[in-house]
């Protein structure tokens, strides 16, 4: 087993122990979407971590939408909620890049490319997307690729 579901499964008892209701759902629901994950496909495989990662990065993504609806909907406790949960599941995640820190990534990959338009962004996003795995949203990333490419 991975170290890192090996501390999902530690921290699960640690939540159930001391009866914390957000970190103990929020566990169940991350270890039970690694374990969907897990049987996925043809066959039954174990995770990596860094395949973990991208799991509990999907399902803090998830927590963000559902909150950004649920604010737009007028419906402040579930946001909340929605927000806690994504806060519990970021203490496992890679911490995010800065914006400066993400610009510098951006700039050596167009360097490396050589692009200077934004008809190489695919070539500039193959390039940029192994340095910022886990650590940017690809949404985020591919904005400051475009940015930097038109302007």
């Amino acid at each position: 087993m991975s170290a890192l579901k090996d501390k999902l499964q530690a921290d699960l008892t640690v939540a159930l122990k001391s009866r914390d209701e957000v970190r103990l759902r929020t566990i169940r629901m991350a270890l039970a979407a690694v374990n969907v994950e897990e049987v996925a496909g043809k066959e039954a495989r174990t995770l990596s971590d860094d395949e973990i990662v991208k799991v509990l990065t999907k399902e803090a993504k998830k927590r963000r939408e559902a909150a950004e609806a649920f604010g737009n909907a007028g419906r402040a406790a579930q946001a909340q909620a929605e927000l806690d949960e994504q806060a519990v599941l970021e203490e496992y995640l890679p911490a995010q890049l800065s914006d400066e820190e993400l610009g510098a990534l951006v700039e050596e990959a167009v360097a490396e490319v050589g692009a200077t338009d934004p008809k190489a962004m695919g070539q500039v996003m193959k390039v940029l997307n192994p340095k910022v795995a886990g650590r940017a949203e690809g949404g985020r990333v591919a904005a400051a690729v475009r940015a930097r490419l038109s302007g």
